[in-house]
């Protein structure tokens, strides 16, 4: 696989925020992220997908090893001159022009192979999708695999919003010099992700036109208020955790005129694109990410 080194180089939008529930069925369930180990791919329980969506993490290195698009790694510099490099893998869409970047920001675990398919979907749709392992500076180098979740659980609390935000942009800036880039990304995480995605969006980093939350908490509201590109969240509804903070979110959006739509998917739980060998989870999947490409299509133009 390729490795680039590139140095890296040196917004915004209103309108109503709407708050819509989607049918499905079930009683709640809380998450605490570190769960998520248990949940990780349920071999034998796979189903049929659809190949038009991302796919669950026990078709994730199938649909991997089936893909016809170029992906490469890449270690990005986290300044110009330093020390510290972030590994990331770059999926290339097939299409005849510059297409715009997308960073995906993985869940708790690190860059794993599901974020890595999620990436190579993202690509299918027509985006340059970048994944950054944004715990390989603290591990001093990248890998592909979950790594156990007393170890990321100690790492991701390195990992701080400032952090988070300096390396997210590194690698959207990275990605938008590439010469089939656009310039402008926008960016989608999934459950500690999520929360970081929603972060960005309060970061408001340069080029940066849309956010994507997966299941992940809302900033506090004195963060949310400085938000100026749109957010689309998508969210089980077995998920009260995070769900609790979704209203005070949609009302600070709205009183700073912002673009913040939600969808809470009924019967689904916490990281439910992960999880699609659940039915209800899998319903969930099927509406959300065309819901994704469409919001990222309508915004990254």
């Amino acid at each position: 696989m390729l490795i680039r080194r590139l140095l890296p180089v040196a917004a915004l939008t209103f309108a109503a925020c709407t708050v819509q529930r989607l049918p499905q069925s079930a009683p709640a369930a809380t998450d605490d992220h570190s769960s998520h180990a248990a949940m990780a791919a349920p071999m034998g329980a796979s189903r049929q997908q659809d190949p038009r969506i991302a796919p669950g993490a026990a078709e994730a290195a199938a649909r991997l090893q089936a893909s016809t698009r170029h992906g490469e790694w890449a270690m990005v510099p986290l300044q110009a001159g330093g020390k510290d490099s972030i590994a990331a893998w770059v999926v290339y869409p097939e299409r005849r022009d510059n297409a715009p970047v997308v960073v995906v920001i993985h869940e708790i675990f690190g860059l794993s192979t599901w974020v890595r398919a999620v990436a190579d979907q993202l690509a299918a749709d027509g985006f340059i999708a970048i994944a950054p392992d944004l715990l390989s500076i603290e591990r001093g180098g990248a890998t592909t695999d979950t790594i156990p979740t007393a170890t990321a659980t100690q790492l991701i609390r390195n990992v701080t919003p400032d952090k988070m935000n300096a390396m997210v942009q590194a690698v959207a800036q990275y990605g938008m010099a590439l010469p089939s880039a656009r310039k402008i990304y926008g960016v989608v995480g999934y459950c500690w992700g999520g929360s970081a995605s929603f972060n960005h969006a309060v970061f408001n980093g340069a080029g940066l036109k849309a956010a994507v939350v997966y299941y992940g908490a809302s900033p506090a509201d004195t963060l949310i208020a400085r938000v100026q590109v749109p957010v689309l969240g998508l969210y089980g509804g077995n998920d009260q955790r995070v769900n609790s903070t979704i209203p005070r979110a949609d009302s600070t959006m709205k009183a700073i005129r912002g673009t913040f739509v939600n969808r809470i998917y009924e019967g689904a739980g916490h990281g439910f694109l992960r999880q699609q060998a659940d039915s209800a989870n899998a319903v969930a999947a099927k509406q959300a990410w065309p819901e994704t490409v469409a919001w990222f299509r309508k915004y990254l133009k």
